[in-house]
């Protein structure tokens, strides 16, 4: 099932590259949100190859999922790759500058089942597709309006000292 969504920034693209990319503040989100996150000692700590193993509650079970970073262009995309007992996909963030101050972000979710009960799964969400992407494109609102509101609070410290 792919899924895409697009929203526009009132942030300079870099900005919001930088914001994606702080694997840190990811990590502190997901552990607020009740997930278990750890970093397998064969993978690199950051770049292209860095990942993460992550448990995480879904539906009454606790799933667990490899994440990846896929590919990495600065200031312009960021790729991770994810790989559970039942799923496995690739989710794409691309920046965009439209302005100096202004940029676009898309992103594309693409996942694929792995199993029968997870392609019924991916079935029951394709017979529900505009409810599922009404939720994807709120997400991804609310996760431009954290990042404007960063860019607007840094800006903000910029101009105090």
């Amino acid at each position: 099932m792919k899924l895409i969504a697009k929203t526009d920034l009132e942030a300079p693209a870099a900005f919001v590259y930088a914001q994606l990319a702080d694997h840190a503040a990811w990590e502190r989100e997901a552990l607020r949100r009740g997930a278990e996150i750890e970093r397998p000692a064969d993978l690199p700590l950051s770049g292209v190859g860095a990942g993460w193993q992550i448990q995480i509650p879904f539906r009454g079970k606790l799933r667990k999922v490899l994440l990846k970073v896929a590919q990495m262009d600065p200031d312009q995309s960021l790729a991770y790759s994810f790989d559970g007992q039942s799923l496995q996909g690739l989710a794409l963030l691309e920046v965009q500058a439209l302005s100096a101050r202004r940029s676009r972000l898309r992103v594309t979710l693409d996942a694929k089942p792995k199993t029968l009960a997870a392609r019924l799964f991916i079935n029951t969400l394709r017979l529900a597709k505009g409810r599922v992407q009404a939720r994807f494109d709120k997400r991804l609102g609310q996760l431009a309006a954290r990042i404007e509101s960063s860019h607007v609070e840094a800006r903000a410290r910029a101009t105090r000292t």
